[in-house]
């Protein structure tokens, strides 16, 4: 866990051994992380109220219905809006946006704003961190990218 994250004391994290946050990381109330396999986040990287990111599903062409776990990423600077969802699998990219509500089922490159149930790309962010120093991620966050 690295400086200044914040995780309010509603928000869930279902293993936090598998989790992997660099500094100012926050998880708002509602939040919740479902995350069997290692899940990442870069710095500053946000989940708002209810978002929800959820890191397996299940083979369901199996009679035995076996958990299929995904290792994913949430860039630096990239922001889950309130009641977001983020599918099984799917990374964002640095400073990426999933707006309100908004389903991720691919993953979504960087510094784009996203919305809709499935999120299409319906605009660019401004690359703020153009004009800043690029903060060092952690060397255990750089093998999960």
């Amino acid at each position: 866990m690295g400086a200044n994250c914040h995780f309010y004391p509603g928000s869930k994290v279902w293993a936090p051994w598998n989790l992997i946050c660099a500094d100012q990381v926050t998880a708002a109330d509602g939040a919740e992380i479902y995350n069997p396999a290692p899940v990442s986040f870069g710095s500053h990287a946000i989940l708002s109220q209810e978002a929800y990111v959820c890191g397996a599903t299940h083979d369901y062409d199996d009679e035995r219905f076996p958990l299929i776990a995904f290792a994913m990423h949430i860039g630096p600077y990239a922001w889950v809006c309130a009641r977001a969802s983020v599918a099984p699998g799917v990374n964002l990219g640095e400073g990426a946006v999933l707006g309100l509500g908004s389903v991720a089922t691919r993953s979504l490159d960087a510094w784009g704003v996203y919305a809709g149930v499935p999120a299409l790309k319906i605009k660019d962010r401004h690359r703020f961190l153009d004009a800043m120093d690029h903060r060092e991620e952690p060397a255990a966050l750089q093998t999960l990218v």
